[in-house]
């Protein structure tokens, strides 16, 4: 829906313009018991007054919408709310386009465009007036318009230092180097200031700007408006400005460079890095990004880490497990002596205190190491083995499955 500047939405529904949603929501109401068509069958000038107050109502009742047209003095689908603020902030707004137009004229002052756009009925920008459909070209031009005037999308203004953005790497360590601690040594490949034209991605050259004169403005028109936007080849410099030959006005080249990364003893895997200003550089004097180096830790043939805690499997004879014993286990720091408790069963695990990895956070603080028991079955080789494994099993008659049948 378009509207123009000559519709005052607050004055078609009687209410004040700091009218509240619920005032605005009665005015509406009675107003429309009174020009409804099927209480005015017939009444051409009725029906008319019920579409404009309905078209106020439509507006009016949307928080969004009411907001852009109070900024703007009117509107339209093809305004965004940052358009509308940006037409606010440089000082348009209540009907500021009220007065006599055409052939207006805008210029660029100290705080933007100034300008007199009177009596102009800006629907033409949208739709055509009232009760015909936009075109993209309609709304692309008011945008296109509106964005040369108050700096929104698409304007060609002097842009200022841009920060570079932040860059990650994934890095495998050894397993050994995340336990203890070392260096990485990597290349990095990263967008660094082009030294050609120190990140401007321009260089300049003798001579005033051959599109604007040296002015740093350029006039364009709109339909039957004319204003004064920034120039779009110097950026508003006035100076004769090309693209850099080297950068191609990117500001910026990649560059491939050594970097070396020290990793803690204890950088668990996932574990994220920060160096800073090592990402991608920034344009224009700005900072440069960050670089995240995200740690991948690598496999061991008997050790498997989880956090701080360091688990493997042992196997044990099925003696050992029956009657207990000491048996001599591998730890990070070398070996050890692990108790195996009477009765241990297969895949019991036991637990070392502090025999784990140091933590890379928390000085003093290990994890520890958990063994997972393994009963290994003897294979008998002659029949005096064998006959010992029945007399055992006479002595110990009982079914360890039973359990499994007493609930079925």
């Amino acid at each position: 829906m378009a509207t123009t500047t000559k519709k005052d939405y607050y004055e078609l529904l009687g209410v004040k313009k700091s009218a509240s949603a619920d005032d605005i929501r009665k005015a509406f109401r009675k107003l429309a018991r009174k020009y409804h068509p099927d209480v005015n069958p017939g009444d051409k000038a009725a029906e008319e007054r019920f579409k404009a107050i309905s078209e106020a109502n439509d507006v009016l009742s949307d928080p969004k919408k009411r907001k852009i047209y109070d900024q703007v003095g009117f509107y339209s689908d093809n305004i965004d709310a940052a358009t509308a603020e940006a037409y606010a902030r440089a000082g348009g707004g209540g009907g500021g386009f009220q007065g006599g137009f055409p052939g207006g004229q805008a210029s660029a002052g100290p705080h933007g465009a100034q300008f007199d756009f009177g009596g102009f009925d800006f629907s033409d920008l949208f739709e055509g007036g009232r009760g015909r459909k936009s075109t993209s070209a309609g709304s692309g031009g008011f945008r296109d318009i509106f964005s040369g005037i108050f700096g929104g999308r698409g304007a060609a203004t002097q842009e200022g230092p841009e920060p570079g953005s932040d860059l990650e790497y994934q890095v495998n360590v050894p397993f050994w180097t995340a336990i203890r601690g070392g260096v990485m040594r990597l290349n990095i490949t990263r967008r660094d200031a082009c030294t050609n034209c120190r990140g401007r991605g321009y260089v300049e050259s003798p001579g005033k700007c051959p599109e604007c004169n040296g002015t740093g403005q350029i006039t364009q028109t709109g339909g039957r408006m004319k204003f004064n936007v920034t120039c779009p080849r110097c950026h508003g410099t006035g100076k004769n400005i090309s693209t850099c030959a080297v950068c191609h006005g990117e500001g910026s080249v990649e560059r491939t460079e050594p970097l070396e990364i020290r990793i803690k003893g204890g950088t668990r895997d996932g574990q994220r890095i920060r160096i800073a200003g090592r990402g991608n550089a920034g344009l224009r004097g700005g900072p440069g990004g960050d670089l995240y180096v995200i740690i991948r830790t690598g496999d061991h043939p008997v050790f498997h880490r989880e956090g701080d805690d360091i688990h493997l499997t042992v196997p044990v004879t099925a003696t050992e497990a029956a009657l207990g014993a000491k048996i001599e286990v591998p730890t990070i720091d070398g070996r050890t002596m692990l108790k195996i408790p009477p009765g241990t069963q297969s895949g019991q695990k036991l637990r070392l205190r502090e025999k784990g990895v140091p933590s890379a956070t928390k000085d003093g603080v290990r994890g520890d190491e958990i063994v997972e028991v393994k009963i290994t079955v003897p294979m008998p080789r002659d029949e005096k083995t064998k006959e010992l494994l029945r007399e055992l099993a006479k002595l110990n008659p009982e079914d360890p499955r039973a359990e499994l049948f007493k609930n079925l």
